[in-house]
């Protein structure tokens, strides 16, 4: 299946524990594709996957992952050092403030290729990596992160099965049918007619300071990730003594939301432009490849753009190859926009502040 291959690099390893799960071979006069999939785009498709491999686009070139590192790793020490050699007045403050959120915002795409296996072949080293990173660098879990983001990209966009999209109909309301919905059920938990208004000053300030501090830290409780929660103590051990050094415990705590809501706004603005504008609604049980179009639309290239995003701004091409090194996206975008052509599929690409507005 397409979802199988997408998701796991070392096929013959995970294949070993499909074994116990077989129940039996199709009889030769039963279709192998459901009615409600494309059965010429799943072929194409995979004849597209099958090229994709065969010109190594899904190798990795560590040299440049190690560089995004190292950019990280710079940027988290200068925002100490100039609260150390400049003092704590307010323009130090800001100024460390600024470069602490540009190295939290860049180790969080950088545990996104990890947490996807695609920095290096052997799965074991991403693993490790992602724990350093995920954990020790930014404060939250791995194995949190993975158990969400691993059921966004199998069913993008999918009410009660994505859940990036949980905070509908508690928060916002979203998409276009599931507002009708809510309209003819006469449902209201909030003033959605304003929703454009306090999203704002809700989701992307917030998202980090409140909901996914407690949620981190409740999921790796609850499913003693206990390697996990000794890596993120790690973090706040770090951070709090070195800057505590520094800093009053005001001046500290303020220091640390701050940071958080300027890493949160950051986050949720382009996680949220490749999504929320798009279809959303019920599981309709179509192939992968509609499943995922359906969902996503991309950002036009730059290097600021890839930087800013995290190549994120690839968002068709990242969920149809989830575990491609986002360095070669570009190299397989064209790829993608053929075969949407092909098919009449709509390939969806915009100014990144056109993005930003269809959120709105």
């Amino acid at each position: 299946q397409d979802a199988f291959e997408a998701f796991h690099v070392d096929k013959v390893l995970v294949s070993k524990y499909l074994k116990s799960l077989q129940i039996g071979e199709l009889a030769p006069d039963q279709p192998s594709i459901e009615p409600t999939k494309n059965k010429m785009l799943v072929k194409d498709f995979r004849e597209l996957r099958a090229a994709v491999e065969k010109m190594g686009l899904l190798k990795p070139n560590q040299l440049f992952f190690f560089l995004h590192l190292a950019h990280i790793l710079l940027l988290d020490t200068a925002a100490w050092l100039i609260l150390f050699y400049f003092g704590t007045s307010l323009m130090p403050f800001i100024v460390s403030l600024v470069v602490l959120t540009i190295s939290q915002v860049q180790a969080s795409w950088l545990q996104h290729d990890l947490g996807h296996l695609s920095v290096f072949r052997k799965t074991k080293w991403n693993h490790l990596l992602h724990k350093f990173v995920m954990c020790h660098l930014i404060g939250a879990s791995a194995k949190w992160w993975t158990l969400l983001h691993s059921r966004h990209h199998a069913k993008p966009n999918c009410f009660q099965k994505d859940p990036d999209i949980d905070m509908h109909p508690f928060l916002f309301t979203l998409g276009k049918k599931f507002s009708v919905e809510l309209g003819i059920k006469k449902k209201k938990y909030m003033p959605y007619n304003h929703q454009h208004k306090y999203f704002f000053i809700t989701l992307p300030p917030l998202l980090f300071p409140t909901y996914f501090h407690c949620h981190t830290f409740y999921i790796a409780y609850t499913k003693r990730y206990w390697v996990d929660l000794t890596w993120m103590l790690t973090f706040y051990i770090r951070f709090f003594f070195i800057y505590g050094s520094l800093l009053e415990i005001k001046s500290l705590l303020a220091y640390y939301f701050i940071f958080r809501m300027l890493e949160s706004s950051w986050f949720v603005w382009v996680s949220q432009m490749n999504h929320i504008p798009m279809d959303i609604y019920y599981d309709n049980n179509l192939d992968w490849v509609s499943t995922q179009l359906q969902a996503t639309c991309n950002v036009e290239q730059s290097l600021f753009n890839d930087w800013f995003t995290g190549h994120l701004n690839f968002q068709i091409e990242h969920h149809l190859f989830p575990t491609m090194p986002r360095h070669n996206y570009w190299k397989v975008a064209p790829l993608v926009k053929s075969l949407c052509a092909k098919h009449g599929i709509e390939y969806q690409c915009k100014p990144l502040l056109t993005a930003f507005a269809d959120i709105v």
